[in-house]
């Protein structure tokens, strides 16, 4: 198997290769296509020069001689093609031999046709638009090139493979840089999870990445080993809280019921009270975990039905009138006037909600205390605000309290309670589409508040 940063290398140099070898062979086709139309227009052009220049010869002289034009043999051995000056009635007058000149042709530099093959042409020379005489133009190639043309052209071949070797090599530099810049964010949060599956939570991925998703590919990964790791605490927890549960009143009733048969403890009535007590509280918590394994299964059924907030709120308050006035704790309403706190929910777990709030506020609000309960609108959301000046909760414990089972420092561990509460009243506001935010300091007090959706 090959790593990424080499396969990304590969194929970029891969790529780079097959784009210059087709980009020099077209601009070497362009190139070599339009540097013989070039060739061949000057060509064009000097055919009618030569015929040009013959036709004034003739008219200054009025006849062939052997030395009409003959000035331009040099020129013509020079630019390696052969003149033949012919009468009316194409007999020679004069001309060059073809062998002088192709010791010194560059047959083969240009990919034209008839490239080593001597051909000619003809072409009249007319005076008053009367044929006088003819000229034969012979050459070994269609393209006639110079010295200085063939080097022109061999300069524009070196010129484009020079550069498309220095492409290839700023090409593969960068590829390398880019590549690095992949691979090296992908290979960390590879071994970041290959990390998480083998349990160790603990592991980071600290290199950065400017590419945005890599870089939050990277954060997630990141999240997730956190949320893994908080994961993985819970359930350590959460085991050693449920053994705790349960071990206690089993440790309860064992111990007393030992004593009893063994004769160390009377069989008295209220020694079987207590028992009893103990009995009745491992059921309830037994009873709480099935409600809670309810919810989270999404199997319990609601009966939605219009609900009047601050109605439901003052009418449940009552009931927990006689344990406030045991410990002195003062509650306040602050309910908005002309306002309709109508809701849609199952009546019944909303009231498991106001009970398990209103509980724990006083359950943790010292005596002579306060518990200030406000309803409101906010946007197209109901409010409910539970406020008090308890003990408050520790900043390290708030992540954490609707977790199940879980509760926080010693001093609220003293309070009685299981810890499943809260998870419980969270998982009844899913369910109607409610948010819940806790928000405490420690010696403080706490604030719970509550969005329902409104209906109006």
């Amino acid at each position: 198997m090959q790593s990424i940063s080499k396969k990304l290398s590969i194929l970029f140099v891969l790529c780079a290769v097959a784009a210059i070898l087709l980009v020099t062979i077209f601009v070497n086709l362009t190139v070599s296509n339009k540097f013989n139309l070039y060739m061949i227009d000057i060509q064009n052009k000097r055919y009618e020069r030569i015929v040009s220049y013959f036709e004034e010869a003739y008219k200054r002289e009025g006849k062939w001689t052997k030395d009409t034009g003959i000035e331009l043999i040099h020129e013509a051995y020079m630019g390696n093609y052969c003149l033949t000056l012919m009468d009316s009635k194409k007999q020679p007058v004069w001309g060059m031999d073809p062998d002088d000149i192709l010791t010194q042709i560059h047959i083969g530099d240009m990919s034209v046709q008839n490239n080593g093959v001597y051909t000619t042409k003809t072409f009249e020379i007319t005076i008053d638009g009367k044929v006088v005489g003819y000229v034969d133009i012979g050459q070994y190639s269609s393209v006639l090139l110079s010295e200085e043309d063939v080097n022109f052209k061999d300069s524009i071949n070196k010129s484009i493979v020079v550069s498309g070797v220095i492409t290839l090599m700023i090409i593969s530099i960068v590829s390398l840089f880019i590549s690095k810049q992949f691979s090296t964010p992908i290979r960390e949060v590879a071994n970041l999870s290959v990390s998480l599956s083998q349990g160790n939570f603990e592991a980071k991925s600290t290199s950065k990445s400017k590419i945005e998703e890599l870089e939050n590919l990277r954060k997630s990964v990141n999240i997730l080993a956190e949320k893994l790791k908080h994961q993985d605490t819970l359930r350590k927890r959460l085991v050693s809280d449920i053994t705790h549960e349960i071990r206690t009143p089993l440790n309860v009733l064992q111990n007393n019921l030992e004593a009893m048969i063994d004769g160390v403890f009377p069989v008295t009535n209220e020694g079987l009270i207590y028992l009893n007590e103990e009995i009745i509280r491992f059921g309830k918590l037994i009873n709480d975990l099935n409600i809670l394994k309810e919810f989270e299964s999404e199997s319990i059924k609601l009966n939605y039905e219009p609900i009047h907030l601050d109605d439901l709120l003052k009418e449940m308050s009552k009931d927990f009138f006689i344990g406030v006035e045991k410990k002195g704790i003062l509650i306040e309403y602050e309910i908005l006037a002309n306002e309709k706190y109508q809701i849609i929910g199952d009546i019944d777990k909303i009231k498991q909600v106001i009970i398990n709030l209103l509980s724990n506020a006083i359950k943790f609000t010292e005596r002579n205390g306060k518990i200030t309960i406000k309803l409101y609108k906010e946007m197209k959301q109901i409010v409910v605000e539970v406020i008090d000046n308890g003990i408050g909760i520790k900043q390290e414990d708030l992540p954490f309290i609707f977790e199940r089972l879980y509760r926080g420092d010693k001093s609220r561990n003293q309070i009685e309670g299981n810890g499943i509460g809260l998870t419980i009243v969270k998982n009844i506001l899913e369910l109607h589409n409610a948010k819940i935010e806790v928000n405490s300091r420690e010696g403080i007090g706490t604030k719970v508040k509550v969005y329902f959706p409104s209906t109006n």
